[in-house]
C-alpha cells in the first residue's frame, strides 16, 4: 500500500484534532467527575443528581447531533469547532459558579453542545477530508488527546483544587480548554485546496437520502449503537463495581481505571495503524470482540490478576471503538456527507451512552449484583459483532456502481 507523506496542513489538522479532543473530551468529560463530591458536600445534592448531568448531556447530543452534522457538511467543521470550544470552556466556567440545580443543568447543556460542536464529530469530518491512505493513523493520533487528557486532568484538577479551591480550579480548567484548543482551530482550514478542486471534477454528488435507502448504513448504525452501549455501560459502572461490590480502596480503583485509559492509548494507535493496512471491517470486528470478550472477565474479578487483564483488553477495545466508526463510515460513504452520516449515528450512540449505564445500574439494584447487567452488555457486544460482520468489504457508496450492487 502506498502511504502518503503528511503535508504541513495535514500535520496541523492532526494537531488540531489532538488538542480539541484533549480539551473537549479529555479535560471536560474526564475532569468533571472529579468535582462531583464537592457538589454533594456543599449543596447537599444526591449522587444521582450530580451524575444525571452526563445523561442529560448525552440525550441533548442525541437530539441535535444530526443538525450539527448538517451544519458541518454545509459550512465546514472549522466554524462549528470554534463555537464548540468556546461553549465547552464557558460550560466549565459557569459550572464553577452554579448555586442552584437549574443553573447546573443549563451549563451542562452548554457542555454537551460544546462536546458535540467541538469534539469527535467535527474532528472526524475534518480529518477524513484531509487524509485518505493514512486516515486511520491520523485519527488514532488525534484521538490520543482523549486518553492523555483523561490521564492528566485528575492530577491537574487535584493540584488546582489544592492551590485555589474547587470553584476556581474548575474555572481555570475552562479557561485552559479555550487557550489550548481555540488558536489551533482558528488557523486550520476546512479542506486541502487540491482535494477541493479534485472533488469538484471527479466526485459525483450523491444524495444523503439515497444512502439511507441502503442496508450498510443501518448495519453500521446498529453495530455502533450496540458496541458503544456495551462500552459506556461497562465504563460508567466500573467505579461502583470496584468500590462497593469488590471493596477496593479508592487508590486501587483509580489505578485500574488509569490502566484502562493507558491501554486505550495503545488501542487508538494500534487500531489506527491496522485500519490503514487491512479492511476496516475486520478491524472493527476485532475491536468489538475485545470489548465483548473482556466483560466476562469481570465475573472472575476476585481471582488474582484477572482484573488487570480485563483492564488491558477492555482499554484497547475502548481506544479503538469510538475511532473506528468514522473510519468505517468514510470508507463506506465517502466524506461528502460525513457530517450528516456521523451526526445521525451519534444521535443513537448518544442515547445508548445515556441509557445503557442506567440499565446496568438498575439491574444491579434489582438483582443485588452485576451478573445480569454484565450479561446484557455481552449480548449487546455480540449483536454488534454480528451486524458489523454483515457490512460490505471495501465498498464506497459514493461510487454509483457500488451503490447499485449494495442497495
Amino acid at each position: 500500500m502506498k502511504i502518503e507523506k503528511p503535508s504541513f496542513g495535514q500535520i496541523k489538522v492532526t494537531a488540531t484534532g489532538f488538542l480539541s479532543l484533549f480539551s473537549l473530551v479529555g479535560i471536560s468529560f474526564y475532569g468533571l467527575p472529579f468535582f462531583y463530591d464537592f457538589w454533594v458536600r456543599d449543596f447537599g445534592w444526591t449522587r444521582a443528581t450530580v451524575t444525571s448531568g452526563n445523561a442529560f448531556g448525552k440525550i441533548i447530543i442525541g437530539l441535535f447531533a444530526f443538525f450539527a452534522g448538517w451544519v458541518i457538511d454545509r459550512f465546514g467543521p472549522r466554524r462549528v469547532m470554534l463555537a464548540g470550544v468556546m461553549m465547552g470552556g464557558i460550560a466549565l466556567i459557569g459550572l464553577s459558579r452554579v448555586t442552584s440545580l437549574w443553573q447546573y443543568y443549563f451549563f451542562y447543556l452548554f457542555n454537551a453542545m460544546g462536546y458535540m460542536c467541538g469534539g469527535p464529530l467535527p474532528n472526524q469530518v475534518l480529518i477524513s477530508r484531509w487524509f485518505s491512505s493514512t486516515r486511520g493513523k491520523a485519527m488514532g493520533i488525534a484521538y490520543l488527546g482523549i486518553g492523555i487528557g483523561g490521564m492528566l486532568v485528575p492530577q491537574i484538577a487535584k493540584r488546582l483544587n489544592i492551590a485555589f479551591g474547587w470553584h476556581d480550579a474548575m474555572m481555570l480548567l475552562g479557561i485552559i480548554m479555550i487557550l489550548i484548543a481555540f488558536p489551533m482551530v482558528w488557523f486550520v482550514k476546512d479542506n486541502p485546496e487540491s482535494n477541493v478542486k479534485e472533488a469538484k471534477i471527479k466526485t459525483p454528488k450523491i444524495s444523503f437520502n439515497y444512502i439511507l435507502k441502503g442496508l450498510p448504513f443501518y448495519l453500521l448504525l446498529i453495530g455502533s449503537v450496540c458496541s458503544i452501549g456495551a462500552v459506556s455501560g461497562t465504563s460508567q459502572n466500573l467505579k461502583l463495581f470496584f468500590s462497593i461490590d469488590l471493596k477496593y480502596s479508592q487508590e486501587h480503583s483509580a489505578n485500574i481505571i488509569s490502566l484502562i485509559l493507558a491501554a486505550s492509548i495503545i488501542g487508538r494507535l494500534l487500531m489506527g495503524w491496522l485500519a490503514d493496512r487491512i479492511p476496516k471491517k475486520f478491524v472493527m470486528i476485532l475491536i468489538y470482540f475485545l470489548v465483548a470478550g473482556s466483560i466476562p472477565l469481570l465475573y472472575l474479578a476476585a481471582s488474582p490478576g484477572i482484573i488487570y487483564l480485563f483492564a488491558f483488553i477492555f482499554g484497547i477495545g475502548l481506544g479503538g471503538d469510538y475511532m473506528i466508526i468514522p473510519l468505517m463510515a468514510a470508507e463506506l460513504f465517502g466524506v461528502k456527507v460525513m457530517g450528516r452520516i456521523m451526526g445521525l449515528i451519534l444521535t443513537f450512540d448518544g442515547l445508548a451512552e445515556a441509557f445503557c449505564p442506567m440499565l446496568v445500574g438498575w439491574l444491579r439494584d434489582r438483582g443485588g449484583s452485576y451478573t445480569n447487567g454484565f450479561a446484557a452488555l455481552m449480548i449487546l457486544g455480540i449483536i454488534g459483532i454480528i451486524t458489523v460482520s454483515l457490512l460490505p468489504r471495501n465498498k464506497n457508496l459514493n461510487d454509483p456502481l457500488e451503490q447499485k450492487s449494495i442497495i
